[in-house]
């Protein structure tokens, strides 16, 4: 060994070995096979090395085999098509993969080199390859490409979890959160299909929510105690795989049933928890996923840890989702008392508020409810929604909740799943009942016992209110009526009609009222007045002030001067001050009214072919106002036989919203519209149309009809109502004229049964159709004419018209029919006195 400048030893030269190196050896015994070819394949020459890995003997090999025919089919295309025109056109290759088959069949993975030797024309003529044993290479190769595949599934799990945590964080609702979690088996483990149960714990059963094909796992509600395999999962609380047909058979039938028809091989049951805990009985399950493959396969412990994770990632968003849930379905209930209760209040009367808790309650709360109240002999009940529980068994509940005063709250199922009776409490009294059904996509009745207790406690103190107002009510109308005059004079020159209506949202009993009463044979006075202020005291000052006038009332006094004796009499009452009179003495036999008004608002007359006119004359202050003690004045006016005069009082036509002439107008035409309507109704038909049913103060009418028309003619609506209204006022009419009994009853049957065929087969498709009635009197006779303009139908043979018909002629003594437009009943009855 030299040394070279720097002192050390020169490895720039070859060491020597100990022994002489043999070159054969070296080739025989090369650690990678060597192979020489003709340039067609042919083996010419081939090293021991190659021998041994390959388990030919030469002589199987030189000259008889060339290198493409040792290897695999595959890759014999591969030499043909790639390696050979690489060769050809290079004059080398390198590192080329091929499967060699090795003399026992068994595949030998090696690598190839090879170079391409050229004449000195360039024309191929031998090429030499090495051969290298690429066995641990290619398990290399495979170990790193199972490493890359797993992981890239597990990239794909990764994502797959990062994206469904993303979507729970999102959801707020636990169909949101089942819709979430179904979508990540398919992408995260290749999975079939899946679906998802959600615990109901009020109906303790699981609910099928959400799913992708639902083909192996069917979608029905499981009863938490049934032996089927979901049932069983959500039991135990932890994960479960169903990994063969026949582990399902043995242990899950009816899940091998299933898997076999829709031809899946395993089942992953992974119950949704809200956290780990090592005490798989203490955890408390939400849901159920359960997902299914096409193929059998088996879950890595990495996987069974995804899918772990999966579970309580899900059960996580679940126990947020149910407590977002929970908040949101309190403030929904909260928000539907303070609604109900406001509601409830606006409504003052005790059955359209009864009616009006149960239209509020279905179907927001529940799909049927109604209200059972122990008020009056047969009691009220409102009911909405349907259908209704077995009446028997809703009796029976209904009688205990009223005996015992609990609420029966249990979902048993032999009574009606989901009902509930609830008692309806009041200052320590049970007044009744709310019954009702809960929605089947709502929470149980016993789930929701806190609100509906609540419901029940506010309804029944509303409702009490409510029969506490009517019954006060009641007790007010009742003294209002018991000081109005009730004991109206009876005489056939006149006829007196009334209507009082009390102000719709008052307890209080008013001042208005109305009278009427002879003051000799010969002279009727009527009245209507108004007290100022509501209460006892102005009901109190209208019964004095009504006796008062009845008590100075005299023939000789006359409506001044019994006005100045009022005004005399107030100074007395101070409670009677500034009330207004409207007075009227009618003298019957000379047909003259004197009339005289204290600040009240003017008579209206009709009198016959002429319009309504409001008598404006003699007028003065209220009573004991500084106007009134002026002298009263009065005013003399002639009255036709047929007149009929109304007097009211303010809350007829006086709103705060438009001008009192324009109400002035309105009466005039209203009572001019109905001057041929029967006097019975008539003033509660004026009322009707001029206030309704909702006005704000009393209302009081007071019509006279006087003396005995000749010709009686009224134009009545095609309601069946109106033909007893006819009926009193043409038999009123026929007394008048001294008709006999037997003659008028014939009339009034005649002329009724006219009247109903009209109606029903004339306007038998015009409610707004018109009948027109004209009645005359003779000293022999009474003839009666009804005309309609509706269209009439041909009777059938022994109906109801022809019978009508028929009855007519009968009680009648000449009927004749006119069919020119509409139809008009001519009728004539001789009187009795004439048939003599």
């Amino acid at each position: 060994m030299t040394e070279n400048g720097g002192g050390g030893p020169d490895v720039t030269q070859d060491l020597r070995v100990p022994w002489e190196e043999d070159p054969g050896d070296l080739y025989e015994h090369a650690p990678c096979g060597y192979l020489t070819t003709l340039p067609d394949g042919t083996i010419v020459k081939v090293n021991e090395t190659f021998l041994a890995w390959t388990g030919y003997v030469r002589t199987e090999l030189i000259g008889q085999r060339r290198f493409r025919d040792l290897l695999s089919a595959g890759d014999k295309i591969y030499y043909e098509t790639h390696y050979a025109p690489l060769l050809s056109m290079q004059n080398d290759v390198h590192e080329v993969a091929f499967d060699l088959m090795r003399a026992d069949g068994e595949r030998l993975p090696i690598l190839v080199n090879s170079s391409l030797g050229r004449d000195p024309n360039g024309m191929p003529r031998v090429i030499r390859t090495t051969i290298f044993n690429a066995s641990e290479r290619r398990g290399y190769e495979k170990e790193l490409l199972a490493a890359r595949r797993a992981a890239e599934a597990s990239e794909r799990r990764v994502r797959a979890l990062q994206q469904i945590v993303a979507d729970l964080a999102a959801a707020p609702t636990a169909a949101e959160v089942a819709d979430a979690v179904v979508r990540a088996p398919g992408p995260a483990f290749g999975a079939a299909s899946a679906t998802v149960w959600l615990a109901d714990p009020d109906r303790d059963r699981l609910t099928a929510v959400a799913g992708t094909e639902s083909a192996t796992l069917t979608g029905d509600d499981i009863p938490r105690g049934s032996s089927r395999v979901i049932a069983e999962v959500a039991r135990r609380g932890d994960l479960h795989v169903v990994g063969s047909l026949d582990e399902a058979q043995e242990h899950f039938p009816e899940l091998a049933v299933t898997m076999r028809r829709t031809e899946r091989a395993m089942v992953v049951l992974l119950p949704l928890t809200a956290a780990p805990t090592a005490d798989p009985a203490a955890v408390e399950v939400l849901g159920v996923l359960g997902f299914d493959f096409t193929e059998p396969r088996e879950l890595t412990d990495s996987e069974l840890r995804v899918v772990r994770l999966l579970g309580h990632q899900a059960g996580q968003a679940l126990d947020r989702a149910r407590l977002y849930d929970d908040a949101r379905r309190r403030e929904a209930l909260a928000v539907f008392l303070a609604a109900t209760t406001r509601a409830l209040e606006v409504e003052s009367r005790l059955m359209p508020r009864a009616r009006l808790l149960v239209e509020r309650t279905v179907p927001e709360i529940a799909e049927w409810a109604a209200v059972r109240l122990q008020v009056g002999p047969a009691g009220l009940v409102a009911e909405a929604g349907g259908p209704a529980p077995d009446p028997q068994r809703l009796a029976e509940r209904v009688a205990q909740v009223l005996l015992d005063g609990e609420a029966q709250l249990s979902d048993d199922k032999e009574f009606d799943a989901g009902c509930a009776v609830l008692p309806l409490v009041a200052n320590g009294r049970v007044l009744g009942t709310l019954a009702l059904r809960m929605a089947p996509e709502r929470r149980t009745a016993a789930a929701e016992a806190v609100f509906l207790r609540d419901l029940a406690d506010r309804a029944g103190l509303a409702l009490e209110n409510a029969r506490l107002y009517e019954q006060e009510r009641a007790i007010a109308r009742t003294l209002q009526r018991s000081l109005l005059a009730g004991d109206l004079p009876s005489d056939p020159r006149f006829a007196v009609e009334t209507h009082y209506q009390a102000a719709a949202h008052d307890l209080e009993v008013g001042g208005d009222w109305f009278d009427a009463f002879l003051i000799t044979p010969d002279k009727l006075a009527v009245v209507v007045g108004d007290v100022v202020g509501r209460g006892i005291d102005a009901a109190t000052t209208m019964g004095q002030l009504r006796s008062a006038i009845r008590a100075l009332a005299s023939a000789e006094a006359g409506p001044a001067r019994l006005l100045e004796r009022l005004d005399r009499f107030v100074e007395r009452v101070e409670s009677a001050r500034m009330a207004t009179v409207a007075y009227a003495e009618v003298d019957l036999s000379a047909n003259e009214m004197v009339y005289a008004c204290a600040g009240h608002l003017p008579p209206l007359l009709t009198q016959p072919g002429e319009p309504p006119r409001y008598l404006l004359d003699a007028r003065s202050g209220a009573l004991g106002s500084r106007a009134a003690r002026q002298a009263r004045i009065e005013h003399r006016t002639q009255l036709a036989p047929g007149s009929r005069l109304l007097l009211y009082t303010d809350g007829l036509i006086e709103r705060r919203t438009r001008r009192i002439d324009a109400g002035f107008e309105l009466l005039a035409r209203t009572y001019a519209g109905k001057r041929d309507s029967p006097l019975p109704g008539l003033t509660a038909s004026i009322a009707d149309m001029l206030v309704g049913q909702e006005h704000a103060d009393d209302v009081c009418l007071l019509c006279l009809a006087l003396g005995t028309e000749q010709r009686l003619e009224r134009t009545i609506g095609a309601d069946p109502v109106q033909i007893a209204l006819l009926r009193k006022d043409l038999r009123g009419w026929l007394v008048a004229h001294a008709v006999d009994d037997e003659s008028a009853q014939a009339v009034l049957l005649a002329c009724s049964e006219a009247v109903a065929n009209a109606i029903e087969h004339g306007y038998r498709d015009n409610p707004l159709g018109l009948v027109e009635v004209v009645a005359t009197v003779s000293p022999d006779t009474v003839d009666v004419r009804i005309a309609d303009r509706g269209g009439w139908a041909d009777p059938e043979p022994g109906g109801a018209r022809g019978r009508g018909l028929q009855l007519i002629r009968q009680v009648m003594d000449t009927v004749a029919f006119d069919h020119a437009d509409g139809t008009t009943v001519t009728m004539r009855r001789i009187r009795r006195g004439a048939r003599r």
